[in-house]
């Protein structure tokens, strides 16, 4: 048993363990023995699995799901495709200045006036 190039362990029974076995017919009909690939890192994976059937895990996602929303919007709506300023301290302006923008519409939102529709009447 040793890994392969493609990162697997294969696993492989032997004739006679098949041979015996009750369930042969539907694990491995068409040849006299069962072979398995496991990937290296399936512990991992398996560990990752688990950990998604978690409520913790679903919280994560929702939390994820708004944030990635909020980038999203500031990339699409606000045209935030790249910044502009250079520097830790721009940078970080630059982002308050947009999660500003940002909280306003939402509150605009919350009080129950529309600012989009607002703009558009302003232009018209």
């Amino acid at each position: 048993m040793g890994i392969t190039k493609a990162n697997t362990i294969i696993y492989r029974a032997s004739e006679s363990d098949c041979g015996h076995c009750s369930m042969k017919a539907q694990c491995c009909p068409t040849v006299p023995a069962r072979k398995i690939h496991r990937s290296v890192h399936e512990d991992a994976r398996d560990l990752a699995r688990g950990l998604a059937k978690t409520k913790a895990y679903a919280q994560s996602r929702k939390d994820r799901k708004k944030v990635e929303m909020l980038f999203a919007h500031m990339k699409r709506i606000l045209k935030v495709d790249r910044l502009r300023l250079r520097g830790i301290t721009s940078v970080r302006d630059e982002f308050l200045l947009m999660a500003i923008a940002q909280n306003l519409r939402r509150m605009a939102q919350w009080l129950g006036t529309d600012p989009a529709g607002t703009l558009a009447e302003a232009v018209s």
